[in-house]
């Protein structure tokens, strides 16, 4: 498995899929956060990708 994800799209843009390991790790890179950042997130406000963003920023 390359660490490349400059080619990478998820299948949908909108939502994140956390039980595909390459999209977490993607997502991680465009929102500037952790594994367990995500994770986090996800379980607060759910899988969109809006409001995980949202959720996010707020802990700044």
């Amino acid at each position: 498995m390359t660490d490349d994800l400059s080619d990478f799209r998820p299948l949908d843009p909108g939502r994140i899929n956390a039980d595909d390991p390459v999209e977490v790790r993607y997502w991680c890179l465009q929102l500037r956060c952790t594994e367990e950042e995500l994770r986090d997130a996800l379980l607060k406000v759910g899988e969109h990708v809006t409001a995980v963003r949202d959720r996010l920023s707020a802990r700044e």
